[in-house]
């Protein structure tokens, strides 16, 4: 599979890429440093990814949990400030809720659902995720959905 020009980076990318909470996140924080480093294609994540960020960054255990104040510095700095943050155009929210509840999609996988329906709109070649499984629906448009360490090693970033 050839290199995309646009790549999304989902919430639990983020997460790993920007807090030490061990070596499972080594990929993460392989690509964060690729990304600040100027490495990367051009990358996107979704507003909805900064919220996600925040919440459970500010509620992780102790040892690892983030004050507000830190959790939306990194929000400014290394998300925002790195990257390019899509939502959903302000006409397709109500097309893509008639969509889910066509397809019966059901509790927390609108929050998934509302996040591939950005990527799309971003038109990404790739999504980044731990949680490739959330986002299979992609690959029926034609994105590629991988983990870090998977994208880390296709991309060559180490």
């Amino acid at each position: 599979m050839a290199l995309v020009d646009r790549v999304f980076l989902d919430t639990s990318v983020l997460l790993g890429g920007l807090i030490e909470i061990g070596p499972a996140v080594e990929s993460a924080q392989t690509l964060m440093t690729a990304l600040a480093e100027g490495r990367m294609p051009e990358t996107v994540t979704a507003w909805h990814c900064c919220l996600e960020f925040y919440s459970v960054s500010t509620r992780l255990p102790p040892e690892f949990r983030l004050i507000p104040k830190d959790s939306l510095l990194l929000i400014e700095e290394e998300i925002a400030g790195r990257m390019r943050v899509d939502d959903l155009p302000v006409g397709e929210r109500l097309e893509f809720l008639r969509h889910a509840s066509g397809e019966r999609i059901v509790g927390g996988r609108i929050y998934d659902a509302h996040i591939a329906a950005i990527a799309r709109s971003a038109e990404v070649g790739v999504v980044v995720t731990e949680n490739p499984r959330h986002f299979g629906s992609l690959r029926a448009h034609g994105i590629a959905v991988e983990t870090a360490n998977e994208y880390v090693a296709r991309a060559s970033l180490k």
